[in-house]
């Protein structure tokens, strides 16, 4: 579950379903205007302006909304969350941590994942603190931030990356694993595949999945690599094959 803080409706949407067995990991996030992932205002604006072709007044208009529903709803729902996650024991995901400062809260939660930090600063306290940092696969693929924050790959060369998600584009995760294992950052490939598997499953509590190994769920795929582009020849799901 993805919780946007600032949303006035965020805790009657997530109360009816926070108990259903799917959710399994929970995920607290504000993207209000100037600060976390749109600290860099001009990134926010060109964000808005290209995706969804807002004009000037229009996206003043966003901004001064939400950033009046940050303030005013942010912090109290987010302690509203966190107390559901932690009676239930849903592992907790900080979203878009910039500073220490916003670790330091993360950790003090209860937080185990550190997804997408936005600066080498934030994802070095998140290592210190215990939390294992998620960053997305485009950015891999892409060699950047599509708004502007710290790299992936920046982060993988010092030994700051632990996990891979597949973001916006689904397809990019096998492919951002084999490229930190033939790209720049030449991690081993167990290392890199881990990245998109073991620690993903650890991090969540998933014991039943992640690894080739007795007793787990056996979905498998099997990649050829082709100018070290990935491809996938078989899948198994369960032990059966589907492709």
């Amino acid at each position: 579950m993805r919780c946007e803080v600032g949303s006035a409706d965020l805790i009657a949407e997530l109360e009816p379903m926070i108990d259903d067995p799917l959710v399994r990991l929970v995920s607290v996030m504000d993207h209000a205007p100037g600060q976390r992932q749109y600290a860099d205002l001009t990134a926010y604006k060109l964000w808005y302006e290209t995706r969804y072709k807002m004009g000037e007044e229009e996206l003043a208009a966003l901004m001064e909304r939400q950033i009046a529903a940050s303030r005013k709803n942010g912090e109290r729902q987010r302690r509203a969350v966190v107390d559901m996650c932690r009676k239930r024991r849903l592992p907790l995901a900080s979203h878009d941590d910039a500073t220490p400062e916003h670790v330091e809260q993360a950790a003090g939660e209860g937080g185990v994942i550190a997804e997408f930090p936005t600066t080498e600063e934030a994802a070095r306290a998140a290592h210190a603190k215990g939390l294992r940092v998620l960053m997305g696969a485009p950015n891999v693929v892409q060699g950047g931030s599509h708004s502007g924050n710290v790299s992936a790959l920046e982060l993988a060369e010092k030994g700051l990356l632990d996990i891979l998600s597949s973001d916006y584009i689904p397809s990019s995760l096998l492919q951002a694993a084999f490229a930190l294992h033939f790209g720049t950052v030449r991690m081993s490939l167990p290392e890199a595949v881990a990245t998109v598997s073991a620690m993903p499953a650890q991090a969540a509590g998933l014991s039943d999945r992640g690894e080739i190994a007795p007793g787990k769920r056996a979905d498998i795929i099997r990649v050829r690599c082709k100018d070290s582009l990935p491809l996938v020849h078989e899948a198994w799901r369960g032990g059966d094959r589907v492709f």
